[in-house]
């Protein structure tokens, strides 16, 4: 094994979790927007696998913040935009951010040209979390070399 292959602790986003406490209201929303009902669907979670390598993005009730079902995040910590962004790629940064706020989400960060081809933006979408936009000249090469 190579130094850098075991340097490779983290080998790819797995799961993105947010949360909501209206369930059906944010089952539409997602689904609207992923153009795709969640594989899984509980009471207590829901998750859709989507993007080019079927990146799997979970919600769970806000009910069960803090409780050994989700031990994510702390219940004081729900609803308000706060902590990591995960960014998506998107091919259009503005255009993407025009639906996202045509579907109710509030802009959070304007698009932004980060230099040698990057650009982001981000959200709030109606439950308080941010949705991350990007786009990212690295993505796609690595997306040409799959």
């Amino acid at each position: 094994m190579t130094a850098r292959e075991e340097a490779e602790m983290l080998r790819g986003l797995t799961t993105v979790t947010f949360y909501s406490p209206d369930f059906e209201a944010t089952k539409r929303w997602y689904t609207e927007l992923f153009g795709i009902a969640p594989y899984m669907d509980t009471s207590a979670y829901m998750e859709w696998r989507i993007g080019d390598y079927e990146h799997e993005f979970g919600v769970i009730h806000s009910s069960y913040a803090g409780t050994e079902l989700a031990r994510t995040a702390a219940p004081d910590t729900i609803g308000r935009a706060a902590g990591a962004v995960v960014f998506w790629h998107v091919d259009d940064v503005p255009a993407a951010l025009e639906r996202l706020v045509a579907m109710g989400a509030k802009e959070h960060d304007a698009p932004r040209d980060r230099g040698t081809g990057f650009i982001t933006a981000s959200v709030i979408d109606p439950w308080g979390n941010v949705l991350g936009l990007m786009y990212n000249p690295h993505y796609l090469k690595v997306l040409g070399s799959a």
